[in-house]
């Protein structure tokens, strides 16, 4: 009887224990499990404002808040008073009124060489973003322009109101311009004197003839920041512009920087620089 009911028994399923298995082997294999709790942060979701404008150095995050909750905090020209709102980098924000940036200040100088145009667009062939690439990993853009065939000094920055000292109040850049034919003496003291061009005024500081060059050899120093200005002066004159040379800016100099290469402004000439 025992034999028979022992002949007779089953053993116990394994089911339970290959399910078990099974469970496991559907764990690993299931990639919404565990995996998407580990899942990094996806950087377009951009950071905190109250972090942002801690960031910038403006206050602290508790304090952000209350500047924030108060609407002395705009994003993209909107006041913002949502605690928790999310901003990106490329975003612009303003804290009473002025331009906030989060990074740290860069400032770097470039001797620009020939054929390379001065914009930060990637559709322009060779830009002077190219050229400054590894100077520093923060956004900085050029402050004014030289022509793409045009050379010399250029200085970039990611520090808003540095920049606008030479957009709003200028700084005095020294040009080498070289035209296509002698420049009359008449001519020269027409731009002392200042061009009036399309009902504007063109007031420069000082324009003379290179010493020891032929007098379509030009030394001219300006303050406006865009190289067009230059070639209007000529153009309204009856010459052709041929070279256009950025030799110093304010107190900076190309020397021991050779064409084609950048170095950070030093403490002493941002001080220098603060002064003008």
């Amino acid at each position: 009887m025992n034999r028979q009911q022992g002949n007779h028994r089953k053993p116990k399923s394994s089911g339970q224990g290959k399910n078990k298995n099974q469970h496991k082997k559907d764990s690993r294999n299931n990639p919404h499990e565990k995996k998407s709790q580990n899942k990094p942060k996806d950087p377009s979701d951009g950071i905190r404002l109250n972090k942002y404008i801690s960031n910038s150095g403006i206050c602290s995050r508790r304090e952000a808040d209350l500047y924030i909750k108060v609407g002395s905090v705009s994003v993209n020209g909107k006041i913002i008073n949502e605690m928790g709102y999310k901003v990106k980098l490329t975003d612009e924000i303003k804290f009473d009124g002025r331009r906030i940036n989060p990074e740290p200040k860069a400032y770097v100088v470039l001797n620009k060489p020939k054929g390379f145009a001065t914009t930060t667009s990637e559709h322009k062939g060779n830009t002077v973003m190219d050229l400054v690439a590894n100077a520093t990993k923060f956004s900085i853009q050029p402050i004014g322009r030289l022509g793409r065939n045009a050379t010399g000094l250029l200085l970039f920055t990611n520090d808003d109101d540095f920049m606008q000292k030479f957009t709003q109040k200028g700084v005095s850049r020294l040009f080498h311009v070289e035209l296509d034919k002698n420049l009359k003496s008449e001519d020269l003291q027409k731009i002392q004197e200042g061009l009036k061009i399309d009902k504007k005024t063109i007031e420069v500081e000082d324009v003379s003839y290179v010493q020891n060059s032929p007098k379509k050899e030009i030394g001219l120093k300006i303050k406006h920041i865009g190289n067009s200005v230059i070639r209007n002066i000529f153009d309204h004159l009856g010459y052709n512009v041929v070279k256009v040379d950025c030799v110093t800016i304010g107190p900076l100099t190309k020397k021991d920087l050779p064409r084609g290469r950048w170095r950070h402004l030093t403490e002493q000439e941002m001080n220098t620089i603060s002064m003008l």
